[in-house]
Formats: C-alpha cells, structure tokens, sequence
C-alpha cells in the first residue's frame, strides 16, 4: 500500500468538497512553481470549481507559451474556501494576502527545508519536483492529466533538474516524462523553451554577470545589479538562469550568485556542481541566512548592500566547503 493512501485520500475528499479554490505559489516563481501551479489549477478547473491562480510576480514572459498562463493574476480578488499552495518552502515566500485565512489547507512541495505549513501537508523532498509528485498523485486525486497539463507538469520537470542534469534524476522519473509526453506533452517543445531559448534583454544581462565572474578553489561566483538589470531591459526580479551557466565551468564545485532585488535587498543562490555533489548540502548554508532549498539547490533573501552581502556569502560557503574537504579527507 503507498505510505500516503490515506493522506491521499484524505487531500481527494477535500478537493471534491472546495467550491472556491486559490493556487498560490512563490515569489520570483521558476518553471516549477507556474508548471505545478497550472497542473494543479487547469484540472480544478475542468472540474467545475471556481480557481483562482495567483502568483504575486506574476509569470515571467519566457512561460507564457503554457496553456492557461493567460489565466495566472497577481493578486487574490474576493473570497475562497480552499488553498492550496505549491513548490513553496515556506507560506511567507509567496507574499500573498490570503484575506483573513491563517493557514493554507493544503501545502504540496519537495523541498527539504519545508516548514509543513499546512494544514494537510504532501511533501516529498526526494522527488526531483513538486510537478513529479503531482504527476504521481493528480489521478489519485481525481484529477485528469490532459495534454496542456501533461506540458505544464514537463515544464516543472526539466526546469528543475536543469535538462535531466541533476543528481536526483533516477530512472523512474524519466518512465513519467514518458508517460506524459504518451498523454500529450510536447517534451521538444518544451526543452528549448525553457532550457535553450533566451530573450534578447535576459542575454545582456548575463553579459553583465559574466564579465565579473570570478572564481577561487572551486568556488565560482559573480553579481548582478538593479542597474545592471535595467540597462539590460530584463524585467523579471532573477538572474535569468545565469547561474546553470556558472554551475556548468569547468573545475567549479560550488556555484554562487547575488542578484539586487530593490536597494538594500538582495537574492542569494547556490548550486553544487563537480565533486562535491555528494558531500556539501547548500540548503544548510542558505539556513543560515532565512532561506533553504535542497542539498544541490538554495537561495535566501536578505537585506544589505549587494558587496557587503557578498563578502559575507562567500566567507559562509568557503567555510562550508573546507568543512566538507577535511571530513573527506579524514574519512580516507
């Protein structure tokens, strides 16, 4: 019997009893949240229910190709009886106003430092996203995979593991890739929408954290600016995924990059890459600041002048991968 049947169960009754749903999920949303918040709207939807799919950035232009995009708003507008939030650590990440409600009915996520929010919560950190639990559990919900969330659900998968390209990637998840293109989804399409292709303005702004990338025992880093993010035209608030390229340098085994998110706030992120995949667990550095994530993956959100935060990071996370060389060697 799967260890979740009645937690399962449980999540398939309240759904057929919510009549007015919100989906939220979190700020600066990646193609994991608006794919898990697609899957587990559109289905809802086709269900009769009255969903409202909320993201307080609203979506980046690079997803809009996904059905139903058209249909996610930046804010909550009148009552629900239902929330749900997806591929959120924590609630305050999405920065929405729930309207009076304390606490969301249903938290669905996959990373390790989730708080368990909810008032049900599935939450299943070895999955390679939180689109790979929904592709597992929507049918046991009740809730039909059709073609636009079989891409929906894709598109939350290849992002996530950057093209396949994690550790975490095991042989069942690509029998489900499988299963949702045999539903619909249209796995080529996807990968260069989401891997390959970049916008004009998103390639400038790389320009301008490539040119200051620096990089000393293993650890590679660099920055990017509000300026930087204006002149380049890029309207988002992330680093565009500059930061898969900095993972991808040859002899780079920590990957780190600070983005300015207003004056005096500031987004961290981490990657592990080369050799130290299997020993570092960045979520335990990104702990330190307010923020987690996973054992290859995290970020955290601070405030503080972009240089004055860097010199700090940097001295945190080499700390981190000293510890772990002389655990290593220790153990030889």
């Amino acid at each position: 019997m799967d260890p979740h049947h009645e937690l399962i169960a449980i999540i398939r009754k309240q759904l057929k009893l919510a009549k007015k749903v919100l989906v939220i999920s979190h700020q600066r949303p990646d193609g994991d949240a608006i794919g898990s918040l697609l899957a587990m709207g559109l289905p809802l939807l086709a269900a009769q229910k009255d969903v409202q799919m909320v993201l307080k950035d609203g979506i980046p232009d690079n997803f809009r190709f996904l059905t139903g995009s058209e249909l996610i708003k930046t804010k909550l507008v009148g009552t629900v009886d239902y929330i749900i939030v997806v591929d959120s650590s924590e609630v305050e990440r999405t920065d929405t106003d729930f309207k009076g409600y304390d606490v969301p009915d249903l938290n669905i996520d996959h990373h390790k430092t989730n708080s368990y929010f909810g008032k049900v919560n599935l939450v299943e950190s070895d999955a390679v996203a939180t689109a790979e639990i929904l592709t597992r559990y929507l049918p046991d919900f009740g809730l039909q995979i059709t073609k636009p969330i079989a891409n929906a659900l894709l598109t939350g998968i290849v992002t996530d593991t950057i093209g396949f390209r994690t550790t975490n990637v095991q042989p069942q998840v690509l029998r489900m890739v499988a299963d949702l293109m045999e539903l619909g989804g249209d796995l080529t399409d996807i990968y260069y929408k989401t891997i390959v292709e970049q916008s004009l303005a998103s390639a400038r702004y790389w320009g301008a954290g490539l040119s200051k990338i620096q990089m000393e025992d293993g650890l590679v880093w660099t920055t990017l600016s509000l300026n930087e993010r204006h002149a380049a035209g890029y309207l988002a608030r992330d680093d565009a995924d500059l930061v898969k390229i900095l993972s991808a340098i040859e002899g780079a085994k920590v990957a780190v990059i600070l983005t300015e998110q207003d004056v005096g706030y500031v987004k961290i992120s981490w990657r592990l890459c080369g050799s130290l995949a299997t020993d570092l667990d960045v979520s335990e550095i990104a702990q330190k600041y307010g923020g987690g994530g996973h054992k290859a993956a995290a970020g955290a959100d601070v405030k503080g002048k972009l240089n004055e935060v860097l010199e700090k990071v940097l001295a945190d996370t080499k700390i981190s991968m000293n510890h772990v060389k002389e655990t290593v060697e220790e153990s030889r």
